[in-house]
């Protein structure tokens, strides 16, 4: 298993699973025991805001597992986050019990406003942790691979398959803003108490969440460039550059279409599932197709087919989303507009893709 995840290896990517692992140490080591007064101490709010950063960034590393190797432009992802996030928050909100505003024991504040008797049957067992993890990674791996199963199979590709994820989280946000779905309509799911017992709002929780951001994003990059260094991960990469060829040379393409866009769904769903309790809230929102657009942006900015380069992306491109929106509130949509057309042209391969492309032009003069 260790030479599986790691037999492909460059110094690159030993690096930055080397840096994502000092970043989980060394944050919450200066959020937590520096003192406030002192110039080196970090903020818990900040905390917050870096771990979800990272949580954006695992979901760019699955959308560049199926976009930049498979070349399935999914214009739906933020679906499988959002999905994900929904199923850590009915956990969280069964953890509040009688301390909610109605003091109901069983149903949420939401379901006691709109009268609901009982709780739904979707809501079963969301009140043990093993039972939510399972359905963070379950749902959006059997939404993904239904959805993936009847779409490969049809040979559907493209821009028409663009459209068709686009619609499936459409689709999915207009259901989740109806009351009688369960899932707390316009609203979502908010006011949140405790997470295994420990009170979300506590410095130390938030360290604790920022460290499992952190760690759960170098799982994702090695299981990621695991199956891209793999002989499955070639074949992935023949389907991207000629889909009628490989299938001509007898690969069940469908097959491994559905295979990749499942563990990306599931990546997702845990990208989501980290989010929530980071930033306190899951709303259909969270579904709104312009989050799964933001989401390719991500990935294009920071290097199609690079992977390192989407989470680099996601953290760039939401820091400055963060700093725009502080500075010139009503300008940042054009801001981002404007760095997404700056890097299509001048660097088209992303930040990191053209990096290196350049160094490898660099080696290759030098060699020669």
């Amino acid at each position: 298993m260790t030479r599986f995840f790691f037999r492909h290896f460059d110094r690159t990517a030993i690096g930055f699973v080397a840096t994502l692992l000092l970043i989980a140490i060394v944050v919450p080591f200066f959020n937590l025991a520096v003192p406030e007064s002192s110039v080196f101490h970090i903020p818990t709010y900040l905390v917050s805001l870096w771990g979800k950063y990272l949580a954006y960034a695992l979901l760019a590393l699955a959308l560049d597992l199926v976009w930049g190797y498979c070349g399935i432009l999914s214009l739906g992802h933020g679906a499988f986050f959002a999905l994900g996030g929904y199923a850590m928050g009915m956990y969280l909100m069964r953890q509040i019990g009688a301390r909610g505003v109605y003091a109901d024991p069983v149903l949420p504040d939401f379901m006691v406003f709109l009268n609901w008797k009982e709780l739904p049957v979707t809501w079963y067992f969301f009140d043990h942790f093993g039972y939510a993890l399972l359905m963070i990674v379950l749902v959006p791996s059997a939404i993904a691979f239904i959805f993936g199963w009847f779409a490969f199979r049809s040979r559907v590709t493209g821009v028409y398959l663009s459209i068709i994820t686009q619609s499936l989280t459409y689709a999915l946000l207009l259901a989740f803003f109806r009351n009688d779905m369960g899932f707390g309509g316009n609203n979502g799911l908010t006011d949140f108490k405790d997470i295994l017992g420990f009170p979300v709002q506590a410095a130390n929780t938030r360290a604790a969440l920022f460290a499992l951001t952190a760690l759960f994003l170098a799982l994702g990059f090695l299981l990621a460039r695991a199956i891209v260094a793999s002989r499955f991960g070639q074949v992935l990469a023949s389907i991207r550059d000629a889909e009628s060829r490989t299938r001509f040379l007898g690969y069940r393409v469908e097959h491994y279409k559905v295979m990749v866009f499942v563990v990306s769904a599931a990546m997702a769903g845990i990208a989501g599932a980290l989010y929530v309790p980071q930033v306190g809230i899951i709303n259909p929102s969270e579904f709104s197709p312009s989050n799964s657009i933001e989401a390719v942006i991500w990935v294009a900015v920071g290097g199609r087919g690079t992977l390192i380069g989407a989470a680099i992306g996601a953290v760039l491109v939401n820091f400055a989303k963060t700093w725009l929106t502080g500075t010139f509130p009503e300008l940042w949509l054009y801001g981002l507009g404007a760095l997404f057309i700056l890097v299509t042209l001048f660097l088209p391969k992303g930040i990191v893709g053209s990096l290196s492309a350049r160094v490898q032009r660099i080696k290759g003069s030098g060699a020669a």
